[in-house]
């Protein structure tokens, strides 16, 4: 409490003074600019043949419309808006699911009408399905949206190929050496940049190499800035500019997979910033920023702009500057509604040339496809299943990409499906990991969680006797069980997240000798019973998720290495959250990295893996029914202690803060 007895008001909600406010927004528009709103329209005009002018307009409605959604996102209303400082920008990977829609329907304005069509009719969905999303989310796991997103840059890099070599039409020259040379002149600025710079200015190196490279061009006589001189200081842009939208249900089908993934994205960079902000996520945060998205993606459409989201650039410079105000991100809306009206400013960037346009595209469309590998670092290969999905996923994909004709084999009604290789492969995954994953008899050994019908129903909770309860949730730990009985007491509960918090609340409430015995009952990893398939379901599952259940020898080893340093060192078992790690390698990884730690340190660590594994168990037991559960994005063999981790939103005790923060 302050002084005069009032609540201090939370960073996030700090409204900063007109000068900070004004700097730090600026400073989130430099860092989002040249991927934000500057390069998809001109990637996108370029595609489907617009004129410079069509361009100019289509800049302006993507600054405009860019700001809109940030300030709904930031600001929020009713049930819209996660109200946290996250800056919304044109969504990357709707590049190429939009060019081919465009492209499909004729390219030119008709094309970019059936475009803005399949967006507003999305964003309406994905706005009414907000509350669904968590529910629908363990369908897409790193294999399945690592494959989309690889399929996506993969399928990108030919257009920036052809844009390198002067572009279509006439000007299309592969055998060009000035072509050439602008082109790989940009990429080298844009490599160099990356190599030299840190901070700010690494996070313009696109902007950077577009200005230089055009910059040459114009030197040399190969671009103006005649259509500056003809465009207007001011302009507006008006709703459905390019004529009425058009529907089309394999457009629809195409961007809706966008939109899954772009939710994806959402998911993962709320948790971020809810974690940097230091502000925890609560239960309906995830459908307000969802239904932001959807909202802002409707607006969009109707404005003549793009689908959005979170942009991970901002999320990071939230991180360096420590400005947590979400009223910066509000100043920075404003600043780019500001720059959207101004069409001199857009007109200066149709001056790009081709050439240059596809170099830096080079490196921004093949990066797409390094963030897909980087999720498809966390698969676990060991499972051939997964290499199936991936290998057909994008097999299938770059079949339709490569030679296009292949739809005219299908009949009318199916090349909705294989029109694109982005909708097939990304159909393909889906299937497939249904298939493999979800679908038929599964075996307890396989470390699945129980059928849905077997979970407990928050009626049948209320109904229980002390007993009945200790004895059922006693499973979420593996000890003393004294928490779960202070748990009790707080009956009846109102919904699922109330039963969660009073098991939270009670296990944060144990004494330091109850948390010591606790760690104390903890098996070690790899140990006997979880090798040979024994003891209860939980801990198995646990312990198959990484494939700790079928060790070879020499893994066996090597984990039986690590977990008697660990006891040496620190005096009781390593205790990790095994549903976070993706394979054996990672649980090593993680675990080497924990031995460096002090023994306040690792006590810490280990309280919190211990929270993680009893929410993991919790809703094992619990209806989804009944609890909205949101996961976080799956650990790489080189993340640090699964305790620092940034995403995940339960289970942390009171006033807890992550070393190094």
């Amino acid at each position: 409490m302050s002084g005069g007895g009032r609540t201090r008001r939370h960073p996030v909600d700090e409204t900063l003074p007109a000068g900070k406010l004004a700097v730090y927004g600026f400073q989130h528009v430099l860092a989002f600019f040249a991927g934000g709103a500057i390069v998809i329209p001109i990637l996108v005009a370029s595609a489907l043949g617009l004129t410079n002018g069509q361009l100019v307009h289509l800049i302006n409605a993507a600054l405009l419309t860019c700001g809109i959604a940030s300030i709904i996102q930031s600001v929020g209303f009713w049930k819209v808006g996660v109200r946290l400082p996250l800056l919304q920008g044109v969504a990357f990977v709707a590049v190429s699911p939009m060019i081919a829609i465009g492209l499909g329907a004729g390219g030119g304005t008709q094309g970019l009408r059936t475009v803005y069509g399949a967006v507003i009719v999305c964003g309406l969905i994905t706005f009414a399905i907000a509350p669904l999303f968590s529910r629908v989310v363990r369908f897409f796991p790193p294999v399945v949206t690592g494959s989309v997103i690889t399929i996506i840059g993969l399928a990108l890099l030919p257009v920036a190929a052809a844009s390198a070599a002067g572009g279509d039409g006439p000007s299309f020259q592969p055998g060009s050496a000035r072509n050439m040379a602008y082109a790989l002149g940009t990429l080298a600025v844009i490599v160099l940049v990356h190599k030299v710079s840190r901070g700010f200015l690494s996070t313009v190196g696109v902007l950077l190499g577009l200005a230089l490279g055009t910059t040459v061009a114009w030197a040399l006589g190969d671009t103006d800035f005649h259509d500056v001189a003809a465009a207007s200081w001011l302009g507006l842009s008006t709703p459905f500019h390019f004529g009425i939208p058009q529907f089309s249900v394999g457009a629809v089908i195409t961007m809706m997979v966008v939109m899954l993934i772009t939710a994806i994205e959402t998911t993962g960079a709320v948790f971020a910033v809810s974690e940097i902000v230091d502000r925890p996520i609560r239960g309906d945060d995830l459908a307000r920023a969802m239904r932001a998205d959807g909202l802002s993606v409707a607006v969009g459409g109707t404005l003549n702009s793009f689908p959005y989201t979170c942009f991970s650039e901002n999320v990071g410079l939230v991180r360096l500057t420590r400005v947590r105000s979400r009223w910066v991100i509000s100043a920075a809306g404003v600043f780019m509604i500001l720059l959207g009206l101004v069409p001199k400013f857009a007109a200066a960037v149709t001056a790009i040339p081709n050439p240059v346009l596809g170099g830096a595209s080079l490196a921004m469309f093949a990066m797409v496809s390094v963030v897909g590998f980087q999720i498809l670092s966390r698969v676990d290969f060991g499972d051939h299943r997964n290499s199936v999905i991936v290998a057909a996923s994008i097999g299938v994909a770059m079949y339709v990409t490569a030679v296009p004709q292949v739809k005219e084999a299908v009949p009318d009604w199916a090349q909705i499906f294989v029109g694109s290789g982005i909708t097939l492969g990304a159909l393909t995954a889906i299937a497939l990991n249904l298939l493999f994953h979800h679908l038929g008899r599964r075996r307890r050994t396989t470390g699945q969680a129980p059928p849905h019908a077997e979970r407990l129903r928050l009626e049948h909770v209320n109904t229980m006797t002390a007993e009945e309860f200790t004895t059922t949730f006693a499973s979420l730990y593996q000890g003393p069980t004294e928490a779960v009985d202070r748990a009790y007491s707080r009956r009846p509960f109102t919904d699922a997240n109330e039963l969660r918090a009073a098991l939270q609340e009670a296990f944060f409430d144990s004494s330091e000798e109850d948390l010591h015995r606790l760690l104390a009952c903890y098996p070690d990893l790899g140990g006997p019973t979880s090798a040979s398939g024994d003891g209860d379901d939980m801990s198995l599952r646990d312990h198959s998720t990484p494939g700790l259940t079928q060790l070879a020898q020499r893994d066996t080893e090597q984990l039986a290495a690590l977990t008697h340093a660990y006891r040496e060192r620190f005096g009781f078992p390593l205790v990790m959250c095994l549903r976070e790690q993706p394979h054996l390698q990672a649980v090593l990884a993680t675990g080497s990295q924990r031995l460096h730690n002090t023994p306040a340190q690792e006590r810490h660590f280990a309280v919190a893996e211990i929270a993680r594994i009893a929410d993991h168990r919790f809703h094992d037991l619990v209806s989804t029914e009944t609890v909205s559960r949101m996961e976080p994005p799956g650990q790489t063999p080189t993340s640090p202690p699964a305790a620092a981790h940034p995403h995940h939103p339960v289970f942390r005790p009171p006033g807890d803060r992550r070393v190094g923060d």
